[in-house]
């Protein structure tokens, strides 16, 4: 009976072990002590960690790598239309094709199930624009045949102007032949009149079949102040497209404060002035007599608005780098940031309609193309050959189709390096179609008398930049063979010499060097260009992503790269520079060593001396650079 007992104990202690071990199994563990190098970056702000050095070196291994999943199932691939239509390349020869190296290539990564939002609209729209331009190459190839004017005679002018109409309730329009690009402006003058007491200029698209009516990239509707300024002036900004119908307005002066504060470095609405007044003299500036309905802040802020009925004005558009701007009578009125998709290289008219009397309009800075017969040049602005043996670096640089000035000044300045004329470096232009055929055409034209551009298959969205990336792998691995592989914009200055010598000291695998960002955060304000949903981002945080301006890769990191899009196991992300953020940690999740080296030389925005990237750079400042460089042997920023 006992050692009955004695086994029933016995196994009675076994089952209670047996339960108590896995619980401990499944309860979390105790975190270690110390503190991973992943945790400190994402505890620390930017300044507190990546300035400490001025090249950091994080090694993956020391960092908690669990934040991207493996996807639970293959994305599939669908039908997109328009997409066939891209890859007619009847009648182009072996020339023309070393433009579009990379479209097949390209055609699985845009048949995924789980493509990027606006990927089926920037194909259905590069389909038609292809075919337009297929059109033209041909018709241009026939009339050098028969000795006729081409079918594109005419080039991007540089400023187009219309006079005045009286009464604009019918409106007028000026066409925008190739778009705007940062730094064009276009001026109004005009004498506000008439009953209803409002003004409209809107910035429409290019107006492609079948739509109804072409978006409106910006729109202004300027309410004057009633009799005795009963009513309150204001401006209203807004855009408008087919699918979304008007976004989210934008008013000044504004009541409550913006998400957005500044635009290049501008407040969205001239409200300073109000706000001033009303705290200090309550004389300046005021009427000589208010109705006594009317409050002191709204007396003020009717006799600072900049439009008033019977008194000339003159207004003046510009595109800045995050946005437009107006000005009026020399003051700077409002700002408007670029909304996603639709940005000023889309622009192809300006309308001017309501109760104005418009006496000019004046567009000037627009994109204008090179007469390639003439430049003096050309020879030495050609892609070099490449070699058969490896490069050391290839260089994608970033491009929308109407910035022919940028490519030249690029063409003219560090692409004249030793490196790249001796074919140690490769540098190439990756460019979407646009929606205007002129541009396409001369930016085929272009491509051809540099062989330094290659065209994406879908019309350039800023929501697709990130195919461009993967673009860019691609031809680092598969096309042009390189040890390195750099992504930049055609907007910054790059110092290949010391790029090529800072690689000398850094790992030839796992490497991304540049300006690295830490503990940085999702854009969840909708209205922003650079919105990401919960759906597309759930974590608070990103992984450790480079600067987009500049950054570096080695080549085994662009082939798993490569080789994850065409098995269709990386997330699409459409911010480019987070992406590869993303893509690098899952190449870490897989094992593979990662080192982030972080070079503060990489400016994002702007320059300082002794820069190896300067960024928000115009052609004029890249030639000055350049200059510097070469007579001073110093890298010192022009002001």
């Amino acid at each position: 009976m006992r050692k009955w007992y004695g086994g029933l104990l016995i196994i009675a202690l076994g089952m209670m072990l047996f339960f108590l071990y896995n619980l401990k199994g499944i309860q979390p563990q105790k975190q270690s002590a110390k503190q991973s190098a992943y945790n400190f970056f994402n505890n620390h702000t930017p300044d507190d960690s990546i300035k400490q050095s001025s090249n950091l070196s994080v090694n993956s291994s020391e960092m908690e790598l669990k934040r991207v999943p493996k996807p639970t199932r293959r994305p599939h691939l669908v039908h997109v239309a328009g997409l066939n239509d891209l890859y007619g390349m009847k009648n182009l020869s072996k020339g023309d094709m070393d433009s579009v190296l990379i479209w097949d290539s390209l055609r699985t990564l845009l048949s995924r199930s789980d493509a990027l939002d606006e990927t089926a609209q920037g194909i259905k729209e590069a389909s038609v624009a292809w075919k337009e331009l297929l059109s033209t190459i041909e018709k241009d190839k026939a009339s050098k045949v028969n000795r006729m004017d081409g079918p594109e005679n005419q080039n991007c002018p540089f400023s187009v102007t219309s006079p005045g109409k009286a009464e604009l309730d019918s409106g007028i329009t000026l066409d925008l032949p190739c778009g705007l690009v940062v730094d064009s402006s276009i001026t109004l003058i005009g004498i506000p009149n008439g009953q209803n007491r409002s003004f409209q200029i809107g910035l429409a698209g290019q107006e492609l079949e079948g739509e109804p009516n072409p978006p409106v990239i910006l729109h202004y509707n300027v309410s004057l102040p009633g009799e005795n300024m009963t009513e309150e002036p204001y401006i209203v900004q807004n855009t408008w497209t087919s699918d979304l119908g008007w976004g989210k307005e934008e008013r000044c002066p504004a009541h409550g404060s913006a998400n957005i504060q500044e635009v290049d470095g501008l407040v969205l609405c001239n409200v300073q002035a109000v706000r001033s007044n009303t705290k200090g003299n309550g004389n300046f500036g005021q009427p000589a007599s208010v109705p006594s309905n009317i409050s002191s802040e709204s007396a003020h802020r009717n006799a600072i608005f900049p439009f008033s009925e019977g008194n000339a004005f003159t207004s003046t558009l510009w595109v800045g780098s995050e946005g437009f701007h107006m000005t009026v009578n020399g003051r700077h009125e409002t700002s408007f940031a670029y909304r996603e998709n639709l940005e000023p290289w889309l622009v192809s008219s300006i309308k001017v309609a309501g109760s104005l009397s418009l006496l000019s309009i004046l567009a000037k800075g627009l994109p204008v193309t090179e007469d390639n017969d003439i430049v003096v040049d050309v020879e030495n602005l050609k892609a070099p050959s490449i070699p058969k043996k490896r490069l050391i670096l290839l260089i994608g640089v970033f491009s929308t189709g109407n910035n022919f000035e940028r490519r030249m000044a690029l063409r003219r300045s560090w692409m004249q390096y030793e490196a790249v004329r001796s074919g140690e470096v490769a540098v190439r232009f990756f460019i979407g179609l646009h929606k205007n055929n002129r541009v396409n055409f001369e930016l085929w034209t272009e491509a051809q008398a540099y062989g330094d551009i290659q065209l994406m298959p879908f019309v350039d969205y800023y929501s697709l930049i990130s195919l461009k990336t993967i673009a860019i792998c691609i031809m680092g691995t598969k096309i042009i063979p390189s040890k390195y592989i750099m992504k930049t914009d055609d907007d910054a200055f790059v110092r290949i010499d010391e790029v090529l010598s800072s690689l000398k000291e850094k790992p030839s695998k796992g490497l991304l060097y540049g300006l690295i960002s830490s503990k940085s955060s999702p854009q969840r304000d909708e209205g922003s260009k650079w919105y990401i949903s919960e759906e597309e981002w759930p974590h608070d945080t990103y992984p450790l992503w480079a600067h987009g301006p500049g950054y570096v890769i080695s080549r085994d990191i662009a082939k798993f790269i490569v080789n994850g899009h065409q098995e269709r196991k990386l997330k699409l992300f459409k911010l480019e520079d987070v992406a590869m953020g993303i893509w690098i940690e899952q190449f870490a999740n897989g094992g593979k060593e990662v080192r982030y080296m972080n070079d503060e030389r990489f400016y994002n925005a702007g320059c300082e001396s002794n820069y190896v990237l300067a960024h928000y750079q115009s052609p004029r400042m890249v030639l000055c650079l350049w200059e510097k460089l070469q007579k001073e042997r110093q890298p010192l920023c022009c002001e």
